[in-house]
């Protein structure tokens, strides 16, 4: 499933339902803004699993809020307009087929990693600033993207601070 594009449906929820004077707790917002991130980290990482229920996890708080309520501000008519949006959005990303390159360079065998792109609100220094903390390695690709590798157990809380981090900003 193509998270993205369900994301980026209930971001113009978001912005439809700001437009008609509702008012988004800051939990929400959080939350929408992990799931982004979330998803970049899943769009580039080798091990899917855990990510994909986080990922799925924010998505489904946020869809919940959010159709809660248009329900209240947009009428019974426009929430069937948004959740068919969504249904629709849900079924062509699982017909979706992604080719990306999963072959990774200077990584021993015996090590996990995941790729991660540098976003808005954290930096390509502040990504190699969690992983030496979280004791990982960090090789840059030619596209801007960091392969972060090394124990999964590091991993693991690489993936944790960065979400802590991005729900701070």
């Amino acid at each position: 499933m193509s998270y993205a594009a369900v994301w980026k449906i209930l971001e113009d929820l978001f912005i439809e339902l700001k437009k008609n004077g509702a008012t988004t707790p800051p939990n929400v917002i959080n939350e929408l803004r992990s799931a982004k991130l979330m998803i970049k980290i899943y769009e580039s990482a080798d091990c899917k699993g855990e990510v994909s229920q986080k990922v799925e996890e924010y998505l489904r708080n946020v869809e919940s809020y959010l159709i809660d309520e248009a329900q209240i501000t947009l009428g019974s008519e426009m929430v069937d307009f948004w959740l068919k949006r969504l249904e629709n959005a849900t079924a062509e990303a699982g017909e979706e087929k992604t080719e990306e390159n999963k072959f990774i360079t200077n990584v021993p065998r015996d090590q996990k990693w995941i790729r991660v792109e540098p976003i808005s609100n954290l930096s390509t220094k502040r990504i190699q600033q969690i992983a030496n903390e979280s004791g990982l390695l960090v090789n840059t690709q030619k596209d801007g993207r960091l392969v972060v590798h090394g124990q999964p157990e590091s991993i693991k809380d690489f993936l944790k601070k960065m979400t802590a981090e991005a729900n701070r900003k």
